[in-house]
């Protein structure tokens, strides 16, 4: 395959921002914090560690970010039976596969959550490879996620696309070279989206699966 359609997970292709959104407040009520959820929402898709550490601050006790993050993990595995695809996610992929396209995954998740994030795409004969954060060292807004996305796919940033609904995306994504598209179905305002590298921005899979042939991934 000579492209490649790299997408985020949560929030992109599975309805799971605001199940995490409530799971850290939880854990961050639990430990003593009151965060409110819209900021804890605007964080969202970063990595566990810098979640913690945008909400708290760099003079936090940086020795219990592991504590609030098993909790975080805890909290949020009581989903994994049901978790949402979002409308039409998994018929996208397997559209983009028949039309050529590598389809990657590019996510922070991994293990258990991965594979529940996985059966509700359910779409997996459509997915070449994923890249999660067990393969890099630094998460969204750091490009590495994408980056190693593209090297599983074996193709250049000029060839691929990647989709995703945060700012952190549209910033991983413009720093690995790689065109972006926004979904708002994550909750993010297009405008931040659009400030943050998106070139184009759409409600969500189902508008960019019939929106396909005038979009980037045509």
């Amino acid at each position: 395959m000579e492209r490649a359609a790299v997408f985020d997970v949560d929030g992109t292709l599975v309805d799971t921002n605001h199940l995490h959104v409530t799971a850290w407040w939880e854990a961050l009520r639990q430990a003593g914090h009151r965060v409110p959820m819209h900021a804890v929402h605007r964080a969202v898709g970063l990595p566990s560690s810098d979640l913690v550490a945008h909400l708290l601050g760099e003079d936090r006790d940086t020795g219990r970010d592991e504590e609030l993050s098993a909790a975080h993990k805890a909290l949020y595995g009581q989903y994994f039976d049901r978790l949402p695809a979002l409308p039409d996610a998994g018929r996208l992929l397997e559209r983009l596969h028949r039309d050529g396209w590598a389809v990657v995954l590019a996510t922070s998740a991994g293990g258990a959550e991965l594979s529940a994030l996985r059966r509700a795409i359910d779409a997996d004969e459509a997915i070449t490879a994923t890249a999660s954060a067990d393969d890099v060292e630094r998460g969204k807004p750091a490009p590495e996620p994408v980056e190693r996305a593209l090297e599983l796919a074996g193709v250049p940033a000029g060839r691929a696309v990647f989709v995703g609904d945060t700012v952190w995306d549209m910033r991983a994504g413009s720093r690995a070279g790689v065109r972006c598209v926004g979904v708002l179905c994550g909750g993010i305002p297009r405008a931040d989206l659009e400030e943050s590298g998106a070139d184009a921005v759409y409600d969500g899979p189902a508008q960019l699966l019939a929106s396909l042939s005038d979009s980037p991934l045509a």
